[in-house]
């Protein structure tokens, strides 16, 4: 079995290296590019299995490679991981808008980075329940296929928001905690990210329009997804 091709798009050439490295050294194939224009005809030339994403980057920066990825069909599933000196709360909330799957911030641990890469190509690689198509009013989720349709026509999501959409519907009527999505959706649970589900139900709800609601809100303790018409 060939190795999982990561995109490194990063213009620290120290940093870049430190990644491609850990990478290779965890099992990788990694490519590298220093800025923006070059990162999207790379990913469109090779369609690499994860991007492992800078925000400060020449070109154009890297919310709108982000931006510019999710809107092309053919590009919109590959996972994205921001990894970025900008800690502020707003910047990781609109990378989480734009549709990437996790967010890191610089310093960080070359080991938990690989941790993360891992977790978010697990989410990307479907797993198969009992029941292995969901269809209620209009909306059906193709497990297998990886797909989900509304009123007949597909809803685009990331590898992320498909298997949380697939964790609350498989426990429909349950409520589950944002701390238990954490560590059955992204793999692990650290301090604050909770806002990460948040910000990922928000996303999910938009997508799903009309039938929105059915992914209730169970105030101060997390979300279930209706078991009711």
């Amino acid at each position: 079995m060939s190795a999982r091709k990561i995109l490194v798009v990063e213009d620290d050439p120290d940093i870049a290296q430190l990644l491609s490295l850990s990478l290779n050294k965890a099992g990788f194939e990694t490519l590298v590019c220093d800025e923006g224009y070059d990162a999207l005809e790379t990913v469109r030339r090779q369609m690499p299995d994860l991007i492992v994403l800078d925000l400060m980057i020449p070109g154009i920066d890297g919310f709108d490679v982000c931006k510019e990825l999710k809107r092309e069909q053919k590009t919109s599933r590959i996972p994205i991981l921001i990894l970025t000196a900008r800690a502020e709360e707003i910047d990781r909330i609109v990378g989480l808008e734009l549709g990437a799957d996790d967010y890191v911030v610089k310093p960080f641990s070359p080991r938990e980075l690989v941790l993360r890469v891992r977790a978010i190509l697990r989410r990307a690689t479907p797993e198969f329940p009992p029941v292995s198509v969901f269809r209620k009013s209009g909306l059906e989720i193709d497990f297998e296929a990886h797909r989900v349709n509304l009123e007949g026509r597909e809803v685009i999501l990331t590898a992320t928001e498909f298997k949380l959409l697939s964790e609350l519907v498989r426990k429909q009527g349950k409520v589950l905690t944002r701390e238990q999505l954490l560590d059955k959706v992204w793999g692990y649970h650290f301090d604050g990210y909770a806002r990460t589900v948040d910000t990922h139900i928000r996303r999910l709800r938009q997508k799903l329009m009309g039938r929105a609601e059915w992914i209730e809100t169970v105030r101060g303790i997390g979300y279930r997804f209706q078991d009711q018409e």
